[in-house]
């Protein structure tokens, strides 16, 4: 017999995700815009996160689109995170776009190319469309048959009888065989609710009838309820699609030239350059719709970490894509000091950034973590990981992620819990000592002991 057993949830069952930035949910600010010194995952930075909470209500008012922000700050100092907090505090209907500057480098399209492709994916469009449909519960599927007319013994389909039921009423309705094809596409049955536009004959399954909902706890389906009103209705259809889609889309079109024609071509996209001219004729009939009152433009952010990766082509072509009229907030991440700028052979400048886009920036400083601020991160880590650590165990990550680096640090937890586990037999919840981080340290060295090995080991290397 097949044993089934129930799977406990708990509110910590996100902690036990050991993604990097698993335990940020925010910028951890109050309502008066100061930062709290440990909030939303967050431990210090207080200054940089005040910064981006004005930054987050520069985005929110629409005050920042075409503009751009420079996180500059040593490694580890919490650049990424920032960022993805400020995704978090912007909400999901607000498009992030992180990318990283080395993804440019493509042997199938441009580096610019790259670039526009990732500044539309973070530029939103919500449309709103009041759309005349049929809506109601299945309580009939028939296809009628008719002979083939080009002869032999197959039939071919001439219509199909769908009858549709809601709280206010039936209709039973004769519909075209193309439309049939797209109920068995969507694999509705009787007892599903589904909606079908008049216009377009497009067929959307919503979900089984809560009618037919059973007591059995093992069950794959969705319930809901009977649609309310009539079955013939005029209802608000709200689509969120970027920019980028649109492109892909109307690179292969496939219907008509309106806004919904647009976003029912969406394929698999392939890495193919779409030109210049198509993107400004997506822009008029985006600009249009907005106009009308129909479409809602929604700037998003892109996010390009390592940025001093990009060399003065793309720099160049930044400063063009700022100035478009259509353009999201971009956010860039460096860690680089004074340094030579890509693509140059002698133009050197802070942050591996040339000084003309270096003008356009609002610079977000991050500084290096102090002691109890890297002791307060090693905890929160630690229960992140669901590993328990030993308060002398902490202590002592908490010297070395200040004279070493934080991110050092947090990469011991997982093999220190490992010899951990070791020194107590296999046991299941271990209690990290100090003497286990020491062993881990010992086994894996830091940057600063591998420098020191390869000067004095070097003739032994290639």
């Amino acid at each position: 017999m097949v044993t089934i057993s129930d799977v406990k949830s708990s509110s910590s069952s996100r902690e036990n995700r050991t993604a990097t930035h698993t335990h940020i949910r925010g910028l951890g600010l109050r309502p008066d815009g100061a930062a709290e010194k440990i909030a939303a995952g967050f431990v210090g930075q207080e200054g940089a996160r005040e910064a981006c909470g004005i930054i987050v209500d520069l985005i929110k008012a629409r005050k920042m689109s075409g503009r751009a922000v420079l996180l500059a700050g040593p490694p580890g100092t919490g650049k990424t995170a920032l960022a993805l907090a400020i995704s978090q505090d912007l909400g999901p209907k607000v498009p992030f776009r992180p990318i990283v500057g080395s993804e440019v480098y493509s042997a199938e399209i441009k580096k610019t190319e790259v670039l526009m492709e990732n500044f539309r994916r973070a530029i939103g469009l919500r449309v709103r469309e009041t759309k005349e449909v049929y809506e109601g519960e299945v309580t009939e599927l028939t296809p009628e048959e008719t002979e083939n007319p080009l002869g032999g013994y197959g039939k071919s389909i001439s219509h199909v009888v769908v009858g549709l039921k809601s709280f206010k009423g039936t209709k039973k309705l004769r519909l075209d065989p193309s439309i049939y094809e797209s109920i068995q596409k969507e694999k509705v049955s009787v007892g599903d609710v589904i909606y079908i536009e008049a216009n377009t004959g497009a067929v959307k399954r919503v979900g089984r009838s809560d009618a037919y909902a059973t007591e059995f706890d093992l069950e794959a389906e969705e319930y809901v309820p009977v649609p309310k009103g009539d079955v013939h209705k005029k209802k608000e259809i709200v689509q969120d699609v970027t920019l980028h889609d649109l492109d892909v889309a109307n690179s292969r079109p496939q219907g008509g030239q309106d806004i919904m024609s647009m976003m029912g071509q969406l394929m698999k996209p392939k890495k193919t350059e779409i030109t210049d001219k198509l993107r400004a004729e997506i822009n008029k009939v985006v600009t249009r719709y907005i106009d009308l009152g129909h479409a809602e433009l929604i700037p998003g952010v892109l996010f390009i970490d390592e940025v001093h990766m990009l060399d003065i082509e793309c720099f160049t072509y930044l400063n063009r894509a700022l100035e478009s009229p259509i353009s999201p907030i971009v956010i860039l991440a460096s860690n680089r000091g004074i340094c030579q700028v890509k693509g140059t052979p002698d133009l050197v400048s802070a942050h591996g950034v040339p000084p003309d886009l270096l003008n356009r920036l609002l610079i977000i400083p991050t500084t290096p973590y102090i002691e109890g601020e890297v002791r307060s991160i090693v905890q929160m880590r630690a229960r992140t990981e669901g590993v328990e650590v030993s308060d002398a165990a902490v202590e002592f990550l908490a010297k070395e992620g200040v004279r070493i680096s934080l991110r050092y640090t947090l990469q011991l937890l997982a093999p220190a819990q490992i010899l951990a586990r070791v020194r107590c037999g296999g046991a299941g919840n271990t209690k990290i000592e100090d003497r286990d981080v020491r062993e881990a340290e010992e086994l894996f060295i830091d940057v600063g002991r591998s420098r020191k090995l390869v000067t004095e080991g070097g003739k032994a290397y290639i």
